[in-house]
Order: structure tokens, then C-alpha cells, then sequence
């Protein structure tokens, strides 16, 4: 960003690509996009809350209350009809916004200073192949709050780390937390929506691993 914090992380981890947009935010880097290249990527309002959230299957479209207000299966993978995709066009922040095309078009745009920057993150996943994925991994209450404090732990750490390495607030503040801690958080929340839990115990675990 303009301010110096760090906007977009693309890493790899084995054979997919992530892709993380990180709010415009100095002492803390929440999230507010996961792009994977195995077809699953979620976008959050300001206030944690999911946005957008989607698969190999199709895709969702929230309200901030939490209401559906689309839902639709990419073409390749659906049967018989299916429900089209409109094109879906949101702004993360005033620099990062994100175009939905298709499934192979999925857009992250960066616009600051007169330049631009453009990644696609979709992917196109035969039908044959998405039969074959294994369901989602469910855990319990106990299990996912646990795995929520061992990140906000390492977060702690982490934190302590830099203001013993770099005494200047104004210097340590301004590194980045390692992208790793990042993806388990957001690998965390994940896992919260493939589990039965309550949606205050979900709001609980999105504020210690963003806090």
C-alpha cells in the first residue's frame, strides 16, 4: 500500500498457489481475501464477517447480516441446469478490488500511484476431479479452539520477537507478520465453516485469530 504496509502475498505451498490480501493496517494484518489455486477462496467485510466464499462446486454471496444473496455452481460441474454467474465485482479497500467472471476468472486487482498490478486466481476443475477430492476434514468446538489460541500464541510470540529484535516501535510495527501464520489462520476459519458450530463460537474463533 502507499502507507508501506504490505497489501497482497502470492506463496506457494507444494503444488498451489495462495494468494493473501491483507487490510491496509499497520499493528495488525487481517485478512480480507484467500485465493487458492485448488479452487477455494473466501473474502471478508471489514468486520470479519464472509463476503464471498467458494469451491470447486460453485460459490456464495452474503449480506453483513449474514443473509444469501447469491449462490451459484460453475457450469462444468453441475449436471443439468445450473444457476449462471453473474459477474461479481467487490472493493476489498480503495486499492484491492476483485473481479468473479468465471471459474478460471477470478481477478485480484492492486491500483495505487497510477499503477496496477492484476492476478488470476481461478482455476478449472473437471467435474471428474472434483468427484474424486475427499470431504472437507470436521472438528470438534474443543479442537478448533484450541488450533485458534496455538496461532494467536505464535502470533504473541512472533510480536515479541520483533520488539526485542528492532526496540523502535515505529521500526517493528512495520514488518509483517511470516505469511505461514497467515495461512493457518486462515486454514483455521476454513475449518470452522465445514464444522457444525454455532455462529457465536465462529465469530469467537475469527476474533482471537485476527486479533
Amino acid at each position: 500500500y502507499p502507507s508501506g504496509n504490505l497489501a497482497i502475498t502470492v506463496t506457494g505451498e507444494g503444488d498451489q498457489l495462495i494468494c493473501i490480501v491483507q487490510e491496509d493496517q499497520l499493528r495488525t494484518a487481517k485478512i480480507r481475501a484467500l485465493f487458492q489455486s485448488d479452487g477455494r477462496s473466501t473474502c471478508y467485510y471489514p468486520n470479519g464477517d464472509e463476503w464471498i466464499n467458494m469451491s470447486i462446486q460453485g460459490g456464495q454471496y452474503l449480506d453483513q447480516a449474514g443473509n444469501r444473496v447469491r449462490r451459484w455452481m460453475w457450469p462444468n460441474l453441475s449436471p443439468g441446469p445450473h444457476v449462471p454467474l453473474s459477474p461479481i465485482f467487490i472493493s476489498l479497500n480503495r486499492h484491492v478490488g476483485v473481479r468473479i467472471l468465471a471459474q478460471d476468472k477470478i481477478f485480484v486487482s492492486f491500483l495505487a500511484m497510477g499503477r496496477q498490478a492484476k492476478f488470476n486466481m481461478g482455476t478449472k476443475v473437471q467435474a471428474s476431479a472434483a468427484r474424486q477430492l475427499p470431504p472437507p476434514t470436521r472438528l470438534g468446538e474443543d479442537e478448533l479452539l484450541l488450533l485458534a489460541f496455538r496461532v494467536r500464541i505464535l502470533q504473541l510470540f512472533d510480536r515479541m520477537r520483533r520488539c526485542l529484535n528492532f526496540p523502535s516501535s515505529e521500526q517493528w510495527n512495520k514488518i509483517q507478520p511470516p505469511t505461514y501464520l497467515m495461512t493457518q489462520a486462515v486454514k483455521i476459519l476454513e475449518l470452522c465453516m465445514a464444522a457444525d458450530i454455532s455462529d457465536e463460537l465462529h465469530s469467537s474463533i475469527r476474533a482471537i485469530v485476527n486479533a
